[in-house]
């Protein structure tokens, strides 16, 4: 077992005189189930195909794409493990100083848009090669999208880059299927018919029961029109349910969308991490200062895919889609026993789970021969009478992690969705969670507490995280541990106004501490909450909704939130008057901050200061 080959030398050691596929991707070369590349390159090898890997080529220099000479099938190009664009830039459009998928976390190593850039420098040297787009950035780019960084509609990435198919989603099922189809001589371009792809074609007729979208002219003048096409996208990301999309560019030609690839089943998963992972980073990039991403996953283990918890931020439903699908107990196991005869692990998993570390099932038994629902979701607003809220397979699974010889401990740390845990009327789990599985804290993300801006976001009401806070402590007095929920928050996201924001900021207060982190909503492609920040429609009910898109004012939803920092003071003031909440300013235990050095406040909150003051004096007489 050893590294794919990265150079032609260890591709002339491995007895490689031209190889089937060359990768290319915008992350150093890292051997482990948690990146994308690693398991569609293992893959493809698995059945009799050779790849070599070609991760950061130098894309200002052309030569850089012919290391291993032209490929017999085609090259593969990812981006990556995220999206190059907001791998580069923060919210505020910022360059990032680091890039953790880069050796030391070096930045600067890929270009922005690299699958575009990437595709475009094959394509300049190899004309007729196949290529074929992969990876998250192509996934979500897969049709026309709004592009925040540019503040436009742009085109899929197949009009830009010159490739001639994506692979989209997860992509297994489909890269074996190009693989053979190409094996067996088939023109790329005669490759219409595979389920997970994308193609661009001139000719429509031979489609059957497609749908069509607006088209790219109309979403690009019409921001109606961008949002009924998001909505019929939507629509059709399930395997059983979906249908064949079209998307017109004109003279130019049309983007089809073929159904998804149908969901992996647990053998299949299995099989793929079964494969035979190194489990790091090449050792090329020992001495180039490692890469800071394999840290926090090396020793994590991935028990499903997909999502049903369908939150409007979140680009899973359309990536991954909305059914889960899982491993084995047994795969689960060995991969865990693998971990153990790393010389670096010390006893500790750090994770297990997926997009939602607890699902482990469909939500409901209908989803499997029927599909997931198209107009209604299994969690949102309140769980589905079909849901079946379970979480009875994961215990056992957890439980049987612990009892492995050399596990110290099992962390949970992809997150649970608590509106799951308090629809489960066994309260086995959580009292498992928290005597197990959590390190004094347990980070959950009730995103919000304003019942507009959780509706926009797809999230239960805040009485839900209510409930499951009051479950968790309980669960936490019966293992007499001193455990704590600690809330990710998310500002200026779409529907949340200024007094939203400032009602976020009073249940900050009443917690008693603030928050460390605190996400300013990114407008990344192909999230539904995108389409609402670009549109002002929410596409789901085709209404009007606010979006805070003001540069200020994104600052000031953030720094409310983090009101007790002091270099906030200017932008919450700024906030509480532009909300109608100057009662906030003052002494009294409900302010959020204090007025400024002899500035008048109301006689209420003059009274209520002087009444703490009389109470602290007389605390400390001992009174």
């Amino acid at each position: 077992m050893n590294f794919l080959p990265i150079t032609k030398q260890e591709m002339l050691e491995r007895g490689i005189e031209q190889p089937d596929f060359v990768y290319v991707i915008g992350d150093a070369y890292v051997d482990h189930p948690s990146f994308g590349p690693a398991i569609i390159s293992r893959l493809l090898e698995s059945r009799g195909y050779s790849v070599c890997m070609l991760p950061q080529p130098d894309w200002k220099r052309k030569e850089s794409v012919r290391e291993f000479g032209e490929p017999r099938l085609g090259f593969l190009v990812s981006a990556g493990n995220m999206d190059s664009m907001v791998n580069h830039y923060t919210v505020g459009k910022k360059r990032r100083h680091t890039d953790a998928y880069s050796p030391g976390g070096l930045s600067g190593l890929r270009p922005d848009r690299a699958a575009v850039v990437y595709s475009n420098l094959i394509r300049q040297t190899y004309k007729k090669t196949p290529i074929i787009l992969g990876g998250m950035e192509a996934s979500l780019r897969r049709m026309a999208h709004y592009d925040y960084w540019s503040d436009q509609v742009r085109a899929s990435v197949l009009m830009d880059s010159g490739g001639d198919l994506i692979s989209y989603g997860m992509g297994e099922h489909s890269i074996l299927a190009i693989a053979e189809t190409l094996a067996a001589g088939i023109p790329v371009e005669e490759i219409t018919f595979i389920p997970g792809t994308v193609y661009r074609t001139k000719e429509t007729e031979h489609i059957y029961q497609g749908v069509r979208l607006p088209d790219y002219q109309e979403i690009c003048s019409s921001k109606e029109a961008y949002a009924r096409s998001v909505a019929l996208q939507y629509e059709n990301t399930d395997a059983v349910t979906g249908k064949t999309l079209i998307e017109s560019y004109g003279t130019k030609g049309c983007i089809v969308q073929n159904p998804p690839a149908a969901p992996l089943t647990m053998q299949e998963m299995d099989d793929i991490y079964d494969l035979p992972y190194m489990r790091t980073y090449h050792p090329l990039y020992e001495k180039m200062g490692k890469i800071p991403a394999i840290e926090e996953i090396k020793f994590s283990l991935t028990s499903n895919r997909g999502c049903f918890g369908g939150c409007s931020f979140c680009a899973l439903t359309f990536h991954q889609g909305r059914q889960v699908q899982v491993r084995s107990h047994e795969s689960i196991l060995r991969e865990a026993e693998n971990c153990r005869e790393d010389p670096e692990f010390k006893g500790y998993i750090h994770d297990v789970g997926g997009p939602t570390a607890d699902f482990r099932q469909p939500s409901c038994k209908k989803q499997l021969s029927k599909g997931v629902c198209t107009n209604r979701q299994c969690l949102f607003p309140k769980p589905c009478g079909n849901l079946k809220a379970d979480h009875e397979d994961y215990l056992q699974l957890l439980r049987k992690l612990r009892e492995l010889p050399g596990i110290k401990k099992v962390f949970i740390r992809s997150g649970i969705r608590f509106d799951y845990v308090t629809a489960d009327k066994d309260p086995r789990f959580l009292e498992e969670l928290a005597m197990y599985h959590v390190s004094g804290q347990l980070r959950v993300a009730p995103e919000h507490v304003s019942k507009p801006v959780l509706d926009a976001m797809g999230k239960p009401g805040h009485e839900v995280y209510l409930t499951f806070l009051k479950q968790f402590q309980a669960a936490n007095h019966k293992a007499g541990k001193k455990q704590y929920a600690v809330p990710y928050f998310m500002s200026s996201h779409p529907g949340c106004t200024m007094k939203d924001a400032v009602k976020l900021a009073e249940y900050v207060r009443d917690m008693g501490f603030m928050p460390e982190q605190v996400q300013d909503f990114y407008p990344t492609p192909a999230t539904l909450s995108t389409c609402m920040y670009y549109t002002g429609l929410d596409p789901r009910t085709m209404k009007k909704i606010y979006v805070p898109r003001d540069p200020q004012e994104k600052e000031m939803q953030r720094a409310l939130i983090q009101y007790r920092d002091p270099k906030n003071y200017e932008l919450v003031r700024k906030a509480l008057e532009l909300a109608g909440r100057k009662d906030l300013i003052g002494f009294g235990p409900k302010c959020l901050i204090k007025p400024r050095k002899g500035e008048q406040v109301s006689p209420g909150m003059q009274k209520k200061s002087r009444k703490k003051t009389i109470r602290n004096v007389h605390k400390k007489k001992g009174r």
